[in-house]
């Protein structure tokens, strides 16, 4: 069944309360115009998952109250300093974070894209991540003597939930170098993706972009939003808005400044121009 090619209300509707959705970094292609759909929709009880950590459309989502629980290796923006609304949140024991590594969030998705309960990894033991994680269980190699292994639970998003330059009608969705939304989509059990364009040529019969594109069959649905990732950047179509993020965080470091944003008008189109 091809996907469905949705509106950006109607692609932010297939977002249901209290799902596991599996969110990409700052640097990678990030559904912002989507989360401010889910925002206005006042969607609730999401788990995050960060492959591996989440920026901005984290903070957002815990700012306005959408989110319960982070799975992530960190929540950062970067240079613009912590992330205001998350901070305030893990103050305030509103959310709960589970501690991830960037090799661990991708254990676990590679499990599930695969169809394994679980991953072996070797780096996080001897750490004390490994002996809170009560979901990941340390055995024995079974072909050698006295080699311990980390067993990471699978990682199976409700959700994949993420921004890329295009898709053709055909569902196929071109993501270029950005090889952890691939992992993300072939992860979860749905995929929903905005992107700048649906083209009219097939994105799989061209060797030049083929290798950069997810076939449909890992694809739920496409809604077009141009500018969709702003006022973050979108690899080699426009740079991120800086002004625009140093605003954010300035008015974000307290509640009502965050509010005020919301409520002042947000820098990022929410449908295509």
């Amino acid at each position: 069944m091809a996907p469905q090619i949705l509106t950006l209300d109607a692609l932010a509707a297939r977002v249901p309360d209290g799902a596991v959705v599996a969110v990409p970094p700052d640097f990678s292609g990030v559904a912002l115009a989507a989360t401010l759909a889910l925002i206005a929709r006042g969607v609730r009880g999401l788990h995050l998952v960060g492959v591996p950590s989440t920026g901005f459309q984290g903070d957002w989502l815990v700012g306005a109250g959408c989110v319960v629980t982070i799975e992530a290796a960190a929540v950062t923006i970067g240079e613009y300093g912590p992330a205001p609304r998350f901070t305030a949140a893990m103050k305030a024991g509103a959310i709960r974070m589970i501690d991830g590594t960037c090799p661990a969030i991708h254990a676990g998705l590679q499990a599930a894209e695969k169809g394994l309960p679980f991953m072996p990894l070797r780096g996080i033991i001897g750490s004390d991540l490994a002996v809170h994680r009560d979901d990941w269980k340390l055995g024995a190699n079974p072909f050698a003597d006295d080699d311990p292994i980390l067993m990471i639970r699978a990682i199976r998003p409700d959700i994949a939930l993420f921004h890329a330059a295009k898709a053709d009608r055909a569902g196929n969705v071109w993501i270029g170098v950005r090889r952890e939304l691939m992992l993300m989509a072939h992860a979860a059990r749905q995929t929903l993706v905005t992107v700048e364009e649906i083209v009219e040529y097939d994105l799989l019969a061209d060797d030049a972009t083929a290798a950069g594109t997810i076939p449909a069959l890992y694809v739920t649905a496409i809604a077009e939003a141009r500018h969709g990732m702003k006022p973050l950047g979108l690899r080699r179509l426009y740079g991120p808005d800086d002004a625009a993020l140093r605003r954010y965080v300035e008015m974000a470091r307290t509640e009502d400044g965050f509010r005020a944003w919301l409520d002042g008008g947000l820098p990022c189109p929410r449908a295509a121009e």
